[in-house]
C-alpha cells in the first residue's frame, strides 16, 4: 500500500505544490504538508490518529498502588500506558529520570527522552 504523502499534493488555495515537513505538537512529531504561502497545512493521517490516542490517554486519571520493595518504594506503570509508549516506538530502557517537582509531585521522564530534550536544547544553544 503507498502512503498518500509520497504523491505531489496541490494547495487547495493557491495550487502551489506543498512541501513536506514536520510539525511539533507536545513532544510529538508529526509529518505533514504545507503550503509554501502558509495557506493550509495538512498532517499524516495516521500520525494525527497516534496523536489522539495520546491526547486520550492523556486525560485519563489512574490510580495506582505504591509499594515497598527493600528499601525503596516501587509505583506500577498502567499497560495501557507502555503499550502506548511501545506503538510510538519509544522504547523503554531501565534508566529513567525521577524528579521531585514541587510538593506533591513527580515527573518520570524516559532515557530516550531525555537524549532528545538535551539535544533540543543544544540546538537552541540553551545548553
Amino acid at each position: 500500500m503507498q502512503d498518500i504523502f509520497e504523491h505531489t499534493i496541490l494547495c487547495k488555495k493557491c495550487g502551489k505544490v506543498m512541501k513536506k515537513a514536520v510539525v511539533l505538537r507536545n513532544g510529538f512529531n508529526l509529518r505533514a504538508l504545507v503550503c509554501p504561502l502558509e495557506h493550509d497545512k495538512i498532517i499524516h493521517p495516521e500520525d494525527e490518529e497516534e496523536y489522539r490516542k495520546f491526547k486520550e490517554l492523556r486525560q485519563k486519571e489512574f490510580k495506582v498502588k505504591m509499594r515497598i520493595v527493600g528499601n525503596s518504594y516501587a509505583v506500577s506503570i498502567p499497560k495501557e500506558i507502555v503499550s502506548f509508549m511501545q506503538e510510538q516506538e519509544k522504547l523503554m530502557n531501565d534508566m529513567v529520570r525521577l524528579c521531585f517537582e514541587e510538593s506533591g509531585r513527580l515527573s518520570l521522564t524516559f532515557d530516550k527522552l531525555i537524549d532528545n530534550e538535551i539535544k533540543e536544547k543544544i540546538e537552541d544553544g540553551n545548553e
